[in-house]
């Protein structure tokens, strides 16, 4: 983790293969696909992602296979109870400041298994998430301001990342059930 607390590239990697193990047992090819796809589908093609294996986290105990090797036979991956705790981690992580992939990334993953979280940490989350984006509307809006007499495209874009931001918290704000 960063010194924010925030998690650095290979811990979102980390976070997905727990999450998606923590939901049900999985091939590895299709654990690796879909790591593959979410992550690119976000950030796209990252080295700073590509390094994560999913080999580290089964010499690290966090995951184990259920039948044969792993990679070589394309067995079945399962989390296993120190994977769980360590997910549970990840999921708390703080989120980093502003806009950029990582942090979108890392957003997007902690919505995807904000469910597998005891429904107070769930609320603890959400209300983190909430202040952290509301502090980046207040700084956006301080750019406004302070770029007022700049071309209307580049205040038109912050605005609409305002509004973007804005309606991320009225969803982040509605109630929700615990298995929503």
């Amino acid at each position: 983790m960063f010194r924010d607390r925030s998690l650095i590239p290979a811990e979102a990697i980390r976070l997905m293969a727990l999450g998606l193990l923590a939901e049900q047992p999985r091939a590895y090819g299709d654990l690796a696909a879909e790591i593959r796809y979410f992550t690119s589908s976000v950030v796209g093609p990252s080295l700073d992602l590509m390094g994560s294996s999913i080999e580290l986290l089964r010499y690290q105990g966090l995951i184990e296979a259920v039948d044969g090797q792993g990679m070589t036979d394309n067995a079945v991956m399962r989390i296993r109870p120190e994977g769980r705790a360590a997910l549970m981690e990840l999921l708390e992580a703080r989120l980093g400041q502003g806009q950029g992939d990582i942090n979108r990334l890392t957003l997007q993953l902690k919505l995807r298994f904000l469910a597998l979280l005891p429904e107070a940490t769930q609320e603890a989350q959400r209300a983190h998430i909430v202040a952290t984006i509301e502090r980046e509307v207040v700084q956006l809006a301080d750019m406004l301001r302070r770029h007022a007499s700049a071309p209307a495209l580049f205040r038109d874009w912050i605005d609409r990342d305002v509004k973007a931001l804005e309606a991320h918290l009225t969803a982040l704000r509605a109630p929700h059930s615990p298995s929503q």
